[in-house]
């Protein structure tokens, strides 16, 4: 299983693009990055694409690779109902794009398919199971495991308290995010984000539940603070003798 980060940061400037991940080149997870990260050829290998909750910077790309799927094929977008519903209602409603979900008439190039909590699918041969996160809206991460048996865990965004999400889950490597550094915990906490110490209590009891720790790649990150994240989370992999990493654009994850 290889994943390749297009988009690890919370925002979006010349050398930085927002949260997406795609597995094997064929499996996206959200797509704030989609086709800015993707070529149109390798956007269309895509098979399916994973939301894990409504924000822009997690769906902004939706509308544009429905662009680059019209006249060509239908891509899958999976997420939970209120995802869809919000989806449907704000940026695929018809009025600034065309609604992909029902154009071009002779084939709607995105088709919408609901998740449960917790149900296992499969998608291209992979097995997917949305764990509910907390964060300040609806959100699940994605347990995708591959043919062979390897998996991954992606959070998405998160305020941390991950304990009941450790108990559904065995990933070989965790994505998850690192928003802003500990001098600004507060405004982690009140917009539901992650902060190192939360992580690394999270990891702490992941490792106690568990008994081993996966490998660790951390995303979602403010472009003009993540040199101080950096130092931290170095400060914090070094304490739980553990890999963590700060994730990049073009970024090879090999599990």
């Amino acid at each position: 299983m290889e994943i390749r980060i297009l988009g690890a940061h919370v925002t979006e400037a010349a050398d930085a693009r927002p949260t997406s991940l795609v597995i094997d080149d064929i499996l996206a997870l959200d797509a704030g990055s989609l086709c800015s990260g993707l070529s149109i050829r390798s956007q269309r290998n895509l098979k399916a694409v994973l939301i894990t909750h409504y924000h822009y910077d997690h769906v902004k790309d939706l509308p544009m690779i429905g662009m680059n799927f019209a006249s060509y094929g239908c891509l899958d977008v999976y997420g939970i109902e209120s995802v869809l519903e919000a989806l449907s209602t704000h940026l695929l409603d018809g009025k600034l794009y065309p609604d992909f979900r029902q154009w071009p008439d002779s084939q709607p190039s995105l088709k919408f398919i609901k998740l449960d909590e917790y149900e296992r699918i499969t998608i291209s041969g992979y097995s997917v199971m949305p764990v509910p996160v907390p964060h300040g809206v609806p959100t699940v991460g994605f347990h995708v495991t591959s043919p062979l048996g390897k998996s991954v865990f992606f959070t998405g965004d998160t305020a941390g308290g991950l304990e009941g999400c450790w108990e559904h889950i065995f990933p070989d490597l965790l994505i998850t995010e690192m928003s802003w550094p500990q001098s600004m915990e507060a405004w982690a906490k009140k917009t539901t984000h992650l902060s190192p110490q939360v992580l690394k209590a999270d990891l702490l009891e992941f490792r106690r539940l568990k008994g081993y720790l996966p490998r660790t790649v951390l995303i979602h990150l403010d472009p003009a603070r993540e040199s101080e994240v950096a130092a931290e989370v170095a400060e914090i992999a070094r304490e739980l003798d553990a890999s963590i990493v700060l994730g990049r654009e073009g970024m090879l994850v090999s599990v």
